[in-house]
């Protein structure tokens, strides 16, 4: 017979749901099965499936030994575990902005993925859970029913804030926030053309899965969502435009696409906009990407929090009214000091 004991992370979630991740291998109507010949039982009693767990809970396995490892696929989670390991040694320049005992926040360099796109990648989520692995704030064994994850997504060649849960309620308190729109998310882009005043764009996204990229229209289509965008402008140039952005609805490529349909493409943005700008390459400077950066969050009030997520207020409180920031990248810190040498100051909160 083996036995699982639920931890804090795995706590709060159906049986059913918890004996899918811990034997995955198994079928489902296995496991109920199994459940129903007492094979699986909750606290040595007879249980449906259907039980809410508990930290302290402990699940009976009566199973062979060679059955328990095949449904468990433990061997696939030491494979997994060295890829972990190796993502944390092996990608760099990764900086950690904030950390408690439920949440990470990472400024993600240029280049590196959020998450996996392919089987041999390694992405922000490995080096993630290797961090854990590496300092101590994770077990190899607790990756057998839990996988700490970020939470949102950067393009590759987007820097800037990742958020990302370490434990269960970590995920679902953030997972709850973006969904439900608790955070502000802003952004900074160099922009072609000179911007004066904040506005606030509409339009409707539609993407091409095939091509990996979408476009803007301005009014609805079947398969288009709606995608609105706040901009205020920080610097300019006779011919660039640094911009603060705020991303109030969340779409693949959403700021690229849209200051791009509007004439106002990113610098650096191979697919959206203009590679080539004048005045940097004079200077030698030559961007390896678009000039976009994830560049802070700002987290909703005590007040605010406990009326709209009060299961989550416990976990959010040492983030309550907190913004953090990713300082922006040297590349992309060296090129706005090269355009806006002469530069002209268009909203004052910013000057200084």
């Amino acid at each position: 017979m083996q036995e699982l004991r639920i931890g804090p992370n795995e706590a709060g979630q159906r049986l059913d749901k918890y004996l899918h991740k811990a034997l995955p291998e198994a079928p489902n109507s296995l496991l109920y099965q199994q459940l129903r010949k007492k094979n699986l039982t909750l606290n040595k009693k007879k249980a449906e499936g259907k039980e809410i767990l508990k930290e302290g809970d402990v699940i009976q396995c009566f199973f062979s030994q060679e059955t328990f490892e095949k449904f468990s696929g433990r061997s696939d989670l030491s494979d997994r575990i060295q890829v972990y390991r190796d993502a944390y040694k092996k990608l760099h320049g990764i900086e950690i902005l904030y950390e408690d005992e439920n949440f990470l926040f990472l400024n993600k360099p240029v280049g590196i993925l959020s998450q996996k796109a392919n089987q041999q990648d390694l992405s922000l989520n490995e080096w993630l859970i290797g961090y854990l692995l590496e300092n101590g704030k994770l077990k190899e064994k607790e990756l057998e029913t839990f996988c700490p994850s970020v939470c949102n997504r950067l393009d590759r060649n987007t820097s800037g804030i990742v958020l990302c849960g370490k434990s269960l309620t970590g995920l679902q308190a953030l997972s709850a926030l973006l969904k439900g729109r608790g955070m502000e998310k802003y952004y900074h882009c160099i922009c072609m053309g000179r911007l004066r005043e904040e506005k606030t764009i509409e339009g409707f996204l539609i993407k091409d899965e095939k091509e990996n990229r979408v476009m803007i229209l301005k009014e609805v289509a079947d398969g288009a969502s709606p995608v609105l965008t706040r901009y205020v402008p920080i610097e300019s140039s006779q011919n660039h435009t640094l911009l603060e952005v705020e991303l109030i609805t969340g779409k693949t490529h959403q700021i690229r696409a849209h200051l791009a349909s509007m004439g106002h493409p990113i610098l650096g943005d191979s697919k959206y906009g203009r590679t080539v700008f004048d005045q940097v390459k004079l200077a030698g400077i030559h961007p390896k990407s678009q000039l976009l950066h994830a560049h802070h969050v700002c987290f909703p009030s005590k007040e605010e929090a406990e009326d709209q997520w009060p299961e989550f207020a416990g976990a959010l409180n040492p983030l309550f009214g907190k913004t953090i920031t990713a300082p922006e990248p040297k590349e992309f810190q060296k090129i706005r000091e090269v355009l806006f040498s002469k530069r002209v100051i268009v909203d004052e909160r910013h000057n200084g």
